[in-house]
C-alpha cells in the first residue's frame, strides 16, 4: 500500500519519495491512521518492521494542531530503553521535520551524558525522547514538564520491561494527565506487556503483525567450525578474503569485544568497539562512523546492538554465540533489511556445536557447516 492513501500531509509524502520510501509496511498501514485519528495504539511487529516512522509522521502532523504550551511543557513523550535508540527516534524525526512548514523541536535524553546541556535543549521543546531514569532527573530539577502530555509512546516496551524500568516507568505515568493518546509498540508479547496493556491503554486497536516463517529467508547463512584459540586469525582472513567495506561482528561479553577490537587493530583493520562500558560519545561517534561508512568494522555486544538499523549491511558476523535462539534471530536480522539480500556468518567452536544445533532447530533452518580448515 501506497503512503499516498494514509491521510498523510503532501509535505510529509514529499519527505517520504526524496528518502525513497514508496510502499508502507504492514504496520505503518495499519497504525498511521489510527493514530491520526487519535486512537491509542498497541502494536506487535518485530524489530526491523517499520514502528518509528509509523507513530513519528502521525504524530508531526497531530502537532501542528496543538497548543502553544508554556517553555518546558511538551507535547509528546517517546520512551525507549538505551541511549541508542533514543538518538535513532531523534534522528527519524529530524529527518521528516524538514518538510514542515512550521518545524517541530524534538530532544533526545538519556544517562551517560552531562546533564547541563540536555536542561538547556529543552527549552521550547515539543517533542521529549527519553530513556526513564534520566527523564526522572529532569523532571526534579524542573528541566522539564509532563503535566501537559498529550500522547505518550512507548518504544520497544518488551525490552523497556526486561531491561528494569518497569518501576520507574510506572513513576513517569504517574506523572502524566490521565487524558492523553498512548501508543505502545514491542517486539513479543508477555505477560508484563500484557498487564500494562490492560490497565494503561484505552480501547486501543491491537495490531499485531504476524512474523512470516520465512522472514529470514533473505539472509544468506553459513557457519564454519573453528577453535576458539583460531578464531581471530581465521576472521581476518574472512574479512580480506571476501573483501568486506561493512560488517558488524556480534560478541557475548564486553572484554570479547574490546579483546576482538585491539586483535584487528594490531593487524591493520579500521575497527572499533561499542559496548556498555564506553562512554557515550565514544558509542555515538563509532556508531555514526560506521553508519556513514567511513568505519569498516564494528564490533559489538548484543544490547548495544539493539540500536543499530542499517538498511544495507552486508555482514554480521557472530564471533561468538549468543545465549538465546531469539537473540541469534536478532543478530542475524541486521542484515537483510529493507529487502536487500544479506549475509549472516557465524564463527562455532567445537564445544558450540550443540548449541548451534539447538538455535537451528528454534530457528527452523538448517545453516551449512564448513571445517575452516577446508577454506582456503
Amino acid at each position: 500500500m501506497s503512503f499516498t492513501s494514509l491521510g498523510l500531509s503532501p509535505d510529509l509524502l514529499k519527505v517520504l519519495s526524496d528518502q525513497h520510501f514508496t510502499l508502507a509496511t504492514p504496520i505503518q498501514q495499519a497504525a498511521i491512521p489510527a493514530i491520526l485519528n487519535k486512537k491509542d495504539v498497541f502494536g506487535i511487529a518485530k524489530t526491523g518492521s517499520g514502528k518509528t516512522v509509523s507513530y513519528v509522521l502521525p504524530l508531526l502532523m497531530n502537532l501542528k494542531e496543538a497548543p502553544k504550551l508554556k517553555n518546558r511543557h511538551v507535547n509528546a513523550l517517546v520512551l525507549v530503553p538505551t541511549r541508542e535508540l533514543a538518538e535513532q527516534v531523534k534522528d527519524v524525526f529530524k529527518i521528516f521535520n524538514k518538510g514542515l512548514n512550521v518545524p517541530v523541536k524534538a530532544v533526545a535524553v538519556y544517562g551517560g551524558v552531562s546533564i547541563n546541556p540536555q536542561m538547556t535543549a529543552l527549552q521550547g521543546t515539543n517533542i521529549v525522547i527519553a530513556t526513564p531514569g534520566r527523564l526522572l532527573e529532569l523532571v526534579a530539577s524542573n528541566a522539564v514538564s509532563l503535566s501537559d502530555i498529550e500522547t505518550l509512546v512507548l518504544d520497544e516496551a518488551d525490552k523497556m520491561l526486561n531491561l528494569g524500568f518497569k518501576e520507574e516507568v510506572d513513576k513517569i505515568i504517574s506523572l502524566l494527565p490521565q487524558k492523553r493518546q498512548n501508543i505502545f509498540f514491542s517486539a513479543t508479547l508477555n505477560a508484563d506487556i500484557q498487564l500494562i496493556h490492560q490497565v494503561i491503554l484505552h480501547d486501543p486497536l491491537v495490531i499485531k503483525i504476524e512474523e512470516q516463517e520465512d522472514s529470514i529467508e533473505q539472509i544468506q547463512q553459513v557457519a564454519y567450525i573453528v577453535s576458539n584459540e583460531n578464531k581471530g586469525p581465521f576472521l581476518r582472513k574472512l574479512i580480506c578474503s571476501r573483501e568486506m567495506q561493512q560488517v558488524l561482528i556480534f560478541t557475548s561479553s564486553v572484554h570479547a569485544a574490546d579483546a576482538v577490537v585491539n586483535k584487528l587493530r594490531k593487524n591493520n583493520f579500521d575497527a572499533k568497539a561499542i559496548h556498555s562500558k564506553k562512554s557515550q560519545g565514544a558509542r555515538t561517534e563509532a556508531l555514526y562512523l560506521f553508519k556513514s561508512g567511513k568505519l569498516k568494522i564494528l564490533v559489538a555486544t548484543d544490547l548495544i546492538g539493539r540500536g543499530i538499523d542499517i538498511d544495507r549491511l552486508p555482514f554480521v558476523i557472530n564471533y561468538e554465540l549468543p545465549r538465546s535462539p531469539k537473540d541469534y534471530v536478532h543478530r542475524i536480522g541486521r542484515t537483510g533489511r529493507a529487502e536487500q539480500i544479506g549475509e549472516a556468518i557465524s564463527l562455532v567452536s567445537p564445544d558450540e556445536l550443540d548449541h548451534f544445533e539447538v538455535i537451528q532447530k528454534k530457528m527452523g533452518k538448517k545453516v551449512d557447516l564448513i571445517y575452516s580448515e577446508n577454506v582456503v
